[in-house]
Order: structure tokens, then sequence, then C-alpha cells
């Protein structure tokens, strides 16, 4: 290696899980708050869109708190796995576009989501 940086691996993990949680903690809002409005715009029951937020904001306190880092990650994932899903089987979105949100931000956050399910999130937070 380059560099000896190993004595900063808690502090990358928190804060990739800080990122994490904002994300999908800006993300799960509208969910929770408008989900009959979002059902037809993604044609899914509102209940889904609920539950979906629901999720994604519980685990992003996971994250944010460092409190089941792993379920929370594995949680995300699945999400993640099903919005790739429906944007390229269901919404023929692209992989990248410069008109709207490609499935590019989808496949990094399902990529952060196994890192921290394989590889926990680091002893900052609650254990």
């Amino acid at each position: 290696m380059i560099f000896e940086l190993q004595q900063y691996n808690d502090l990358a993990f928190f804060l990739l899980r800080l990122v994490m949680a904002i994300i999908f903690a800006y993300h799960a809002l509208p969910k929770l708050k408008s989900a009959t409005t979002m059902s037809q715009a993604m044609a899914m029951p509102a209940g889904m869109i609920f539950m979906l937020g629901a999720v994604e904001l519980l685990s992003s306190l996971g994250m944010l708190i460092g409190l089941y880092i792993q379920i929370a990650a594995l949680l995300l994932a699945i999400v993640m796995i099903g919005a790739i899903y429906f944007k390229v089987m269901k919404w023929g979105v692209p992989f990248f576009a410069m008109d709207k949100i490609g499935w590019e931000f989808d496949l990094i956050l399902l990529a952060a989501s196994v890192f921290l399910f394989v590889h926990g999130g680091g002893a900052i937070g609650i254990q």
C-alpha cells in the first residue's frame, strides 16, 4: 500500500454510513408523506410505497446510529435491487442520462449497501 491509513477505517465506515443515511432518509420522506401521489407516478400501490419509505427511513436511522447495520444494509441492498429492476425492466431508464437520473446512482448505492453488509459498519455507533 502507498498510504497506511488503517487507523481511519472506523471513521471511513462512519462517513459512508452517514452519507447513505442522508440519501436514503431524503428519498424516504416523500414516500411517507405522499405515498398516494407517488404511487400513481411509480405505478405501484400506495401501501407498498409507504412500506418502502418506512424501510428506507428505519434503515437510515440504523446506519446513522450504528444499530443493526448489516440488517439495514441488507434491506437497503434489496431496495436498490428493486429500484434497478424497475428502472431497467419497467421504465426503460438508461444507465446514464443527461436529462434524468440513470440507474448508475442506484448501482453505487447497491454496491455501498453490499459492502456494509459484508464488512459491517465499523466501531463508531451503538453496537
